[in-house]
């Protein structure tokens, strides 16, 4: 069990205290890798106590060397070496081989701008040796864990957004060719000041390539941070030493640095679903007209009618959620929007227990049109305002099984009655009991990212945007959502 921070910049104190306290929760960790800034500019008061022997680290901590020439002095030994008790410094590059067989590759510093490299950046001989002395071993694999303190360029590409960091100018190509190569099950690294988990990339090109693991980036941010970003996360190496085992098809994304070959034109990305086929779609064009687009509208084919607007589906019976629908239990509505409306639940689990629903009929969130769904997002804001001015959180989940029109169940909890970390260990505690695949995706993802229409699923939301998905391939419990409420 491992736990990996972000920029800690002489925080020490901070950063051991908050791994003291997870470990009083969740019971020991055997190592902590450190990414990004270890020391700051500030760093030598807290950090004498802790080289004099006075303090000890919590648990054995690994750290990665110097990002600027001020805090250079701090590693004495570019080799690598023990900085204090329990505190020991990797090196400027190389493999940490565990006594369980773990392999952690690192690589200190940033991208050197120019040559020769100065002592804290790293080069592409540096990157390239690491690679030489990992894939001349026979049947390599990939590594377990690679750290390193920039971003790979480019990583968020076909994946979930990285929020205000762009993935495209911030970070290093060498720290993407390093990953590319080397494949880790955990990729850990900081220096944006933001935590961004990357949907799982796969590492093999589908029906061209064996299949293989998949690969978690995961930036974290600095400690201390004052927006409450994500400092510190675990690292479960269990679900990953299989290829695919642990994780759904559901939840990879095409590889960030795979280039289609030459003459084939991009066209889309797509990886929901079951289909066994590339996540990547490609046209080529025979035609000998060199670079003539085809026709894709109906413009070009001589017919100027412009597309009329998508109707939603209707219903095939009596629907006891359509607004319009005689059945709808009229006196629950408590506010009408443009496209969605907010009822009370008949069968509540509170007396403020609340449902969004769609006005016109879809059958989940994955069908809404992008107005609807824009609004739906409206009440969450408001109800997690109201809830909060309350002294209450709330958890929303979904059912789309055996359910014919859309309900978003929204249950308010007392803030002094459990966390949202409390909220999420009971539906993670009970998913595993009842053998359901409970994963936690990334807080800017969506729905539509991991499933196409049709798919059976069942996801929780909590309002710290933390999102819970199962695929429902059998059978599935109706009640399991109200249940874990309740």
């Amino acid at each position: 069990r491992r736990l990996a921070c972000g920029d800690v910049e002489g925080r020490l104190e901070a950063i051991f205290g908050r791994v003291r306290a997870i470990q009083a929760k969740s019971g020991r960790f055997d190592m902590l890798l450190c990414v990004g800034n270890f020391f700051g500019s500030t760093s030598e008061a807290e950090w004498a106590e802790y080289r004099t022997g006075a303090k000890k680290a919590p648990i054995p901590t690994y750290v990665l060397g110097a990002n600027s020439p001020d805090t250079l002095s701090y590693f004495p030994d570019v080799s690598g070496c023990e900085l204090a008790e329990n505190i020991t410094y990797l090196g400027r590059r190389g493999v940490y081989s565990g006594c369980s067989g773990l392999q952690i590759a690192y690589l200190s510093g940033t991208e050197a701008q120019q040559q020769p490299a100065p002592a804290h950046c790293f080069s592409a001989k540096d990157v390239a040796e690491l690679k030489t002395s990992l894939l001349a071993a026979p049947n390599f694999r990939g590594v377990d864990i690679l750290l390193t303190s920039p971003w790979p360029r480019d990583v968020g590409t076909f994946a979930n957004s990285a929020g205000e960091i762009d993935t495209k100018k911030c970070g290093s190509k060498l720290v993407s060719d390093l990953a590319a190569s080397l494949k880790p099950r955990y990729h850990f690294a900081a220096l944006e000041k933001a935590y961004y988990e990357r949907l799982p990339y796969r590492n093999h090109m589908v029906l061209q390539e064996t299949p293989q693991h998949v690969t978690r980036f995961i930036a974290l941010a600095d400690v201390g941070n004052t927006s409450k970003k994500k400092v510190l996360t675990p690292s479960n190496l269990s679900s990953f030493l299989k290829p695919w085992q642990g994780l759904p098809r559901e939840l990879w994304s095409p590889h960030p640095w795979r280039c289609p070959r030459k003459g084939w034109r991009w066209h889309s990305v797509l990886w929901a679903g079951d289909k066994e086929e590339p996540a990547c779609q490609f046209f080529f064009d025979l035609n000998k007209h060199q670079g003539k687009k085809r026709p894709s509208d109906m413009k070009e084919r001589g017919d100027s009618q412009p597309k009329q607007a998508k109707k939603p589906p209707q219903p095939t019976g009596p629907c006891w959620f359509c607004l319009a629908s005689p059945e709808v239990e009229k006196h629950l509505v408590v506010s009408i929007g443009t496209h969605c409306y907010l009822a009370l639940a008949k069968g509540g689990l509170s007396p403020d227990h609340v449902l969004i629903l769609p006005i016109g009929h879809y059958q989940s969130v994955v069908d809404l049109s992008s107005e609807v769904l824009e609004e739906v997002t409206k009440y969450k804001a408001a109800l997690k305002e109201f809830f909060r001015s309350k002294g209450k959180r709330y958890v929303l989940f979904e059912r789309n099984y055996r359910s014919q029109h859309l309900q978003l169940q929204v249950i308010p909890v007392p803030l002094d009655l459990c966390t949202s970390e409390d909220i999420k260990e009971a539906f993670i505690t009970q998913a595993q009991e009842q053998q359901i695949d409970l994963l936690e995706i990334p807080e800017h993802s969506d729905i539509a990212q991991v499933a196409q229409p049709g798919t059976p699923y069942f996801y929780v939301e909590l309002d710290t945007g933390e999102k819970l998905f199962h695929r429902i391939r059998g059978r599935f419990p109706l009640q399991f959502g109200r249940c874990v409420s309740a």
